[in-house]
């Protein structure tokens, strides 16, 4: 690959991107409304995408019922029935396999986010998750590029390299701990450990959805974003990171997730923490 040809999509990109921060950093600063609405559009917009994908009808009863089912997911959370929004991925199994996978996709990740939003340290804690996910994209995407090498999984995603992978990881442990500095919230030593993990699972995430495409026998997820392509190329690692990050709140009451420990695991992941209010910060 020549050095002209490696480089030719990154304008492009680094524009999408430019545009996707300033509008959902905006919207995660205003928190609110605003905040919960950009979710729920982002909810119903990767459903379409999933079912576009498998070629599921829009305009039948089926196709409407899939669509509104992880908004009414995410009105019953903004209402304060968080148990009842998460249990509602169990239903969706009457779909069938592959219709159900976009909708668990579109509840378990938009409602980590509106959950992580409205906990105390909420604003901090989601720009931990999107600061992670975007290095750890970003310095795999550089590193990949420079340095080349083996590919890390070529019968699943050809474009990445295992020094890619390595470098997104730095970038993402990276991220994690300057999150954590910046803020003055938890340890720095936790958020560069946790911006690791979460970037292993940003990762993941994104292998998957590779697999996923490659079975489908399709490109790109969508066009929606130019240079990235569908909602589900450019959230894959989000969608997998902020579930676990979710999951790690439930273990530390009123603190920000990176400060949990081994014994939070073991010892606080049996109680359920409801959300007191937005951040003195926000």
């Amino acid at each position: 690959m020549s050095g002209s040809s490696r480089w030719s999509d990154l304008k492009l990109r680094l524009t999408s991107a430019v545009i996707l921060v300033v509008v959902a950093g905006g919207c995660l600063w205003q928190g609110g409304m605003i905040y919960n609405a950009l979710i729920l559009l982002a909810m119903f917009g990767l459903v379409w995408e999933g079912l576009t994908l498998i070629k599921q009808p829009l305009y039948t009863w089926r196709g409407v019922l899939l669509l509104l089912w992880p908004m009414v997911s995410g009105v019953a959370a903004l209402r304060g029935e968080w148990s009842s929004a998460f249990w509602m991925v169990w239903p969706s199994l009457i779909f069938g396999i592959p219709a159900c996978i976009p909708v668990v996709v579109s509840i378990l990740g938009g409602l980590s986010l509106l959950w992580l939003r409205h906990l105390p340290y909420g604003l901090e804690s989601v720009l931990f998750v999107l600061c992670v996910v975007i290095a750890s994209d970003s310095f795999a995407y550089l590193t990949g590029r420079i340095f080349g090498g083996p590919k890390l999984a070529p019968s699943i995603s050809p474009g990445k390299t295992r020094s890619g992978a390595i470098g997104g990881l730095i970038g993402a442990s990276f991220a994690g701990g300057m999150v954590a500095w910046l803020s003055g919230a938890g340890f720095v030593g936790g958020g560069l450990l946790w911006g690791a993990v979460l970037g292993v699972f940003s990762q993941s995430g994104d292998l998957l959805e590779s697999a996923a495409k490659r079975r489908l026998n399709v490109k790109d997820s969508g066009r929606l974003i130019p240079g990235h392509g569908g909602l589900l190329d450019r959230f894959d690692g989000l969608l997998a990171a902020a579930p676990l990050a979710a999951l790690l709140s439930l273990a530390v009451a009123g603190q920000v997730f990176w400060s949990a420990t081994p014994a939070d695991l073991i010892g606080g992941s049996a109680h359920r923490i409801i959300p007191q209010g937005e951040s003195s910060h926000d």
